[in-house]
């Protein structure tokens, strides 16, 4: 038996990278879900993936008449739903903030926080009818600490919705709804090259280039994965996780725990010989 057994799921932003590890896990599971983006080849070939327990939706996750849609397809093809992750995203305008482009925040803002917003907003009544369900929002640690993106837009939004899901913690875990965020460090998927520049397409097919470099930014001596989010998303949507609301769980190896063992060691060995000890 999976945890996930005889549960619908809603995914955004599932067609590559931690979304779409995130539908595999799920179905893994036991679940049935409902996965959305805007990419329709790579939501099809997922879907071929996944079989009857995946239904892909191409649609935007900042556009409301979208979410309509999503809901919609979600109870007409399983008749219920219990678990909503709200992953979609992409990077933000990087550089100074004497720089940034007020269309590209905008832009920013509209898909890594309305899109949460819409997600609530839309998913919430069903579950507090039911008076049992589980919202997960994709955070991050930029959202926590500054110089972990190439843009603090990106931060600040992130920040954004983790406050946010605190707020709608309070307000439907009366209902026995449960909201909670999840906050990756580095993940080897696209959106770093993406950010940089880098076409959608091209940019998902060098996530593995990351790899060495992501290595060596948290105490744990690998690079994070979509797998590593999946999992804490299946755990916080199933029953195991019924008394965890109102929670940001921070999954990056150590990287915003504080300054490394080693460096700090090597900064005293270097403290000691300028004293001259």
């Amino acid at each position: 038996m999976g945890m996930l057994d005889g549960k619908v799921a809603i995914i955004t932003g599932a067609t590559s990278g931690i979304g779409a590890r995130t539908a595999e896990v799920f179905v893994e599971e036991g679940a049935k879900v409902v996965f959305t983006g805007r990419r329709k080849a790579n939501g099809e070939t997922l879907a071929a993936k996944l079989g009857t327990a995946g239904v892909f939706v191409q649609a935007d996750a900042t556009r409301e008449a979208d979410w309509h849609r999503v809901i919609e397809q979600t109870l007409t093809t399983f008749g219920r739903l219990d678990c909503l992750f709200n992953n979609a995203g992409g990077p933000a305008p990087p550089g100074s903030i004497t720089s940034i482009p007020v269309e590209g925040f905008d832009a920013a803002m509209a898909l890594l926080v309305r899109s949460v917003m819409l997600g609530m907003k839309h998913a919430a009544p069903i579950l507090m009818k039911q008076r049992s369900g589980s919202i997960i929002n994709n955070g991050s640690v930029a959202g926590h600490r500054t110089g972990h993106s190439v843009s603090m837009v990106y931060g600040a939004a992130k920040a954004a919705v983790n406050h946010l899901t605190r707020c709608a913690a309070m307000e439907l875990g009366e209902y026995n709804v449960r909201v909670n965020s999840v906050s990756p460090g580095s993940i080897a998927t696209g959106i770093l090259a993406k950010a940089l520049g880098m076409a959608p397409q091209d940019a998902d097919s060098v996530a593995d280039k990351l790899k060495d470099g992501f290595a060596k930014l948290q105490p744990v001596p690998r690079a994070g994965v979509p797998d590593d989010i999946a999992q804490c998303v299946a755990w916080l949507a199933s029953d195991r996780s019924t008394f965890v609301n109102g929670t940001d769980i921070v999954v990056d190896g150590g990287q915003i725990g504080g300054r490394m063992f080693s460096q700090h060691q090597e900064g005293i060995a270097q403290t000691k010989k300028g004293l001259g000890l």
